[in-house]
């Protein structure tokens, strides 16, 4: 039987993060990944969506070339050769996941894990191979969930692992679910020409985001195309004549909405099934693994992080607290500050934020500000075309701290790590309001909506 000192389950931006801080460490550790290293980020999520993304941002500049001086001839889509250049990029990554393993003498085995007691490990990869280990870090991601609506198994209703290997444009498609991965597909679905309509059962789209935020995306997708239906409820999905059937209940009564496809963007779930957690004890609440702010479960030296124990779905948090419950398991302290994750969302233009909303500042009974700039009045963000948009601030009307930063706009998921930083270093918005910013730049728009939730903002009218 193979030993280790560590054993990490699940090869994603939580489990291969968790393998390489372990190995730093000075231990030897052990990967058991049945896929491919990278997880659902690299491989079907985050990567491969931005890449078709940036393909569509590519079509898009030089179809409106023109404006800006640069003309642009039978600009077309080839849509096979990119899909061909998000798979390169997909590979080039994972092979760069692969050498890090390999540099930090990380043993990586292909193969389901299954938890058989505290400190033993079962492989099913052909071999039944076991491995004894000191310490578990348990990172097997998540996968699509799928609601029971009658018909969602069928042919022609797919999952966003679907929508990323498709081969030619769909006529038209419906999504069911206006959370983050169902804007972003509509982003890209409707700038490749495809009908696009959007289904939410909540009233408002991306929910967990500044009401003032979806407002605005919500608008600029409708001048787009895109349709959208909120307050809507999907009844079941039938066939229909030459495609899909997506029959729907609103306000105004009942309906059904034709498409040549079905996209399920309904959120992901743990991963957990068949890890064998009941079997040795470990707590689970909820469909995901129960863990202290150490990261540890309920069974000593079995350590959990990333989508399995639920919480914000984030690949960035999920390497976080790998490291966390790395650390902890070795030996040392370390803890992980919920309070400065960004969470951002790649549509055109991008949206992100960290912190409350309004509606939550206003719920919390907070004496708050605000401060908004528009991209409109931004020289950067003119030049390049893309005046969308704005940054919103929400301070503490007392004692100035950051309470929520919210952008939409050119490049805001670059914007705001100046406003994690700020926040992490518990600045007031009078430090960030002061610190000067260069110029033309679209950093220009965050200082100017800090001036303005202290009612100085220079580049706008003065409010009356």
């Amino acid at each position: 039987m193979k030993k280790s000192e560590v054993v990490v389950v699940g090869g994603g931006p939580a489990g291969y993060v968790a393998a390489i801080r372990a190995a730093q460490l000075n231990s030897k550790v052990t990967i058991i990944e049945k896929d491919t290293l990278g997880g659902t980020c690299l491989n079907r999520g985050c990567i491969p969506t931005k890449a078709l993304l940036h393909s569509v941002g590519v079509y898009e500049a030089a179809r409106t070339g023109a404006e800006c001086g640069v003309n642009v001839d039978n600009v077309a889509i080839d849509f096979s050769k990119m899909m061909s250049h998000k798979n390169k990029i997909v590979s080039t990554l994972v092979n760069g996941v692969q050498f890090l393993m390999r540099s930090n003498a990380i043993e990586v085995i292909k193969g389901t894990g299954k938890m058989i007691s505290s400190n033993k490990i079962e492989i099913d990869n052909g071999q039944q191979e076991s491995i004894e280990g000191a310490r578990f870090i348990l990172a097997p991601g998540s996968v699509p969930s799928v609601v029971p609506i009658p018909g969602i198994n069928g042919p022609g209703v797919i999952t966003s692992d679907g929508a990323l290997q498709l081969s030619e444009i769909p006529e038209s498609l419906v999504i069911i679910g206006g959370g983050v991965i169902g804007v972003e597909f509509a982003t890209v679905f409707v700038k490749l020409g495809t009908k696009v309509t959007i289904v939410e059962m909540l009233p408002q789209i991306i929910p967990t985001e500044d009401n003032d935020l979806a407002k605005a995306l919500k608008g600029i997708l409708e001048k787009e195309g895109v349709k959208f239906l909120t307050n809507t409820r999907v009844e079941s999905i039938s066939d229909g004549e030459g495609g899909k059937l997506v029959n729907i209940s609103t306000e105004e009564g009942k309906q059904s909405i034709a498409a040549s496809l079905v996209l399920v963007a309904v959120g992901r779930k743990p991963n957990i099934e068949g890890l064998g957690l009941a079997k040795i004890g470990i707590k689970t609440e909820r469909g995901s693994i129960t863990v202290n702010e150490r990261m540890e479960t309920n069974i000593p030296g079995i350590y959990a992080a990333g989508d399995a124990i639920g919480g914000i779905l984030l690949a960035h948090l999920a390497s976080e607290e790998a490291i966390v419950a790395v650390e902890n398991a070795l030996g040392k302290v370390a803890s992980i500050d919920n309070n400065i994750v960004p969470r951002c969302i790649y549509t055109m233009p991008e949206v992100a934020a960290i912190g409350l909303t309004e509606s939550q500042a206003k719920e919390a009974g907070l004496n708050y500000n605000i401060g908004n700039f528009p991209f409109a009045a931004n020289g950067k963000a003119l030049i390049l075309g893309q005046n969308n948009g704005f940054v919103k601030f929400i301070t503490d009307a007392k004692t100035k701290n950051i309470l929520g930063v919210h952008m939409i706009g050119p490049q805001a998921t670059d914007l705001i790590a100046e406003a994690v930083l700020a926040v992490k270093m518990k600045a007031t918005v009078s430090d960030l309001s002061s610190t000067i910013h260069a110029h033309p730049t679209l950093s220009e728009a965050v200082r100017e909506a800090a001036l303005d939730a202290e009612g100085i903002a220079i580049h706008i009218p003065k409010k009356r």
